[in-house]
């Protein structure tokens, strides 16, 4: 069987909190395997009170939230604000909110323990007070335009896999690669009314990275360096985009100017 796809912190907390449903089921769902998260206002006060997921999230909700999960590298940082740019790099995650009047920007920092076999996590969610980001998310364009990059991502990252020579990989990336083209989205994860358009971007660019990320382990046959110069960008070009459509798959709420467009009906999905 496949193992399922992987999600990261800041994209299932901001499908949940998208949602409205900020219970028990999102708790769960955010923290997964690690141990309870802790919330700390990240202003003046770094050593203050830290307060439980759960408490955070009942504050956060509200009937006209805006909400959006984005995934920074290295030379992509479009869309997160300067003041926790830093941050959210190191992360390689962060959630952006708006509640009432308040901006905010949620750093997940994470410790690990444990051992290979039996690891864990601490976490602790570092809010920021940032100036309004909403006009910064706009290049993320919509689910529809996601959707349809991604079918192009698909073709870009089997011509980079082509170009990896696959047959000259060793035995466990090609069936890492191979396992992928089934592997699913674990459900428990997801909110119940997240509508089908939107789960299937989530899947597909769930999936891209998970290819990328064995791609990148494995440099098939012999290339010239011009080839592995080229290879190389294809992938990071499929990587950059997955990133972007699952923000968009992530973007919510009732006030988004130019990304006002019909909203995705929910699904009885259960």
């Amino acid at each position: 069987m496949a193992e399922p796809l992987d999600l990261t912190r800041s994209t299932v907390l901001a499908l949940w909190l998208a949602t409205g449903d900020t219970g028990p089921a999102a708790v769960r769902a955010v923290q997964a395997d690690d141990e309870p998260h802790g919330v700390t206002d990240a202003g003046d006060d770094p050593l203050g009170s830290t307060a439980a997921l759960s408490d955070a999230l009942a504050g956060w909700s509200a009937p006209d939230l805006d909400v959006v999960a984005l995934l920074p590298a290295p030379g992509d940082v479009v869309g997160v604000p300067a003041d926790v740019s830093a941050d959210a790099l190191a992360a390689g995650e962060v959630v952006l909110l708006r509640t009432g009047s308040r901006f905010l920007a949620a750093v997940p920092e994470v410790t690990s323990f444990g051992s290979d076999l039996e690891p864990g996590h601490l976490v602790t969610w570092r809010v920021h007070e940032v100036p309004d980001w909403r006009v910064g998310v706009q290049s993320l364009g919509s689910l529809e335009d996601a959707d349809r990059a991604l079918r192009q991502g698909l073709v870009q990252v089997t011509d980079a896999l082509v170009r990896l020579d696959v047959a000259h990989w060793d035995d466990e990336h090609a069936a890492r690669v191979i396992a992928l083209r089934d592997a699913a989205l674990p459900t428990w994860r997801l909110p119940d009314r997240l509508d089908g358009r939107r789960a299937r971007v989530l899947a597909s660019a769930a999936r891209l990275l998970a290819i990328v990320d064995v791609a990148t382990l494995d440099h098939g046959g012999a290339l010239t360096v011009w080839q592995a110069d080229q290879r190389t960008a294809a992938l990071h070009d499929v990587d950059r985009l997955a990133r972007r459509a699952l923000a968009a798959a992530t973007l919510a709420g009732p006030v988004r100017g130019p990304l006002d467009g019909p909203r995705d009906q929910p699904s009885t999905r259960r």
